[in-house]
């Protein structure tokens, strides 16, 4: 039985303990990162917390509009791995709601068919057969002419920080740039912020913005100077940081489903990780919206 409880009256201790021994299990999902990102969440609970299903949503006059925060890539079901249970969530969760969007995590499966989003991953393995064998031959090259460049660990000082703030781009309204800016203060802070800059001659090129997992690193921002695009620093940078960790931390680049972007991510050997989306169209909102009322 599937059934939906408010924030307020989330079992929290129940909660945290099927997200821990679920095998969905990502940083996205936590409580305290949820209630950072969304503005009011609620949640999906099967049984007593045996699988439970986030649900982000934002207040339209008296209707909950369901949105995926930004900076958050997969939700969905977490707990028992269940193709029955997960299209039992998507049933209750299409009926029920009105949805903008919404992304499930890689690991849930359905037998209806939905929309698909594409993600690049490089799991755990030998750096040296990593390049050797999956990196793409043209990618070798510019990670190789890129070599002089400075590779450095860098912190939210005013420089870096107005670097990312000058660089940023893919963000259309200043208040989603704010909002990023406080998202890199609140990783610092729960110790999960990790970046690393390349260097021509002491001046900054690159940025790269991690979220620093127990097992994984996940891209969050790579940040490039306009001025310095000739000197390779993007490749530089994703290189040095899959030669120093990824004999022990896996790598996320946490997208690709635009076409040029998700090819500069697979030339680094990365394997493509599909998710389901629920995305709809305005007009296929008020569609679906004049179907629940």
């Amino acid at each position: 039985m599937i059934r939906k409880v408010k924030y307020q009256e989330i079992d929290f201790e129940k909660y945290n303990a099927c997200i821990e021994n679920s095998v969905q299990k990502n940083g996205y999902c936590q409580k305290e990162t949820l209630d950072f990102l969304c503005k009011n969440w609620e949640l999906l609970v099967y049984d007593d917390y045996k699988a439970v299903m986030p649900i982000p949503f934002v207040k339209k006059t008296l209707m909950k509009i369901v949105l995926m925060p930004l900076f958050c890539q997969q939700l969905g079901v977490f707990g028992i791995s269940d193709k029955e249970i997960n299209d039992a969530f998507l049933n209750y969760f299409r009926k029920n709601y009105h949805i903008l969007n919404y992304a499930f995590n890689f690991q849930n499966e359905f037998d209806t068919e939905l929309s698909i989003k594409k993600n690049f991953f490089v799991p755990v393995q030998e750096y040296a057969f990593l390049r050797r064998k999956k990196y793409f031959k043209g990618r070798k090259s510019t990670v190789k002419t890129a070599q002089y460049l400075d590779f450095r660990e860098v912190f939210t000082d005013a420089h870096i920080l107005e670097f990312i703030k000058s660089n940023f781009k893919g963000l259309d309204k200043t208040r989603d740039l704010d909002f990023f800016m406080k998202y890199l203060f609140f990783l610092e802070k729960h110790g999960h912020l990790k970046m690393f800059g390349s260097f021509y001659e002491n001046h900054l090129t690159n940025i790269a913005i991690l979220i620093d997992n127990v097992n994984s690193y996940s891209l969050l921002g790579l940040i490039n100077h306009e001025n310095y695009k000739d000197h390779n620093g993007a490749s530089f940078l994703i290189d040095r940081i899959l030669m120093l960790n990824v004999e022990n931390k896996a790598f996320n680049f946490m997208g690709g489903s635009i076409r040029t972007i998700g090819r500069f991510f697979k030339s680094f050997g990365a394997d493509l990780q599909e998710y389901n989306v629920i995305q709809n169209s305005k007009k296929d909102f008020l569609k679906n919206l004049l179907k629940i009322s």
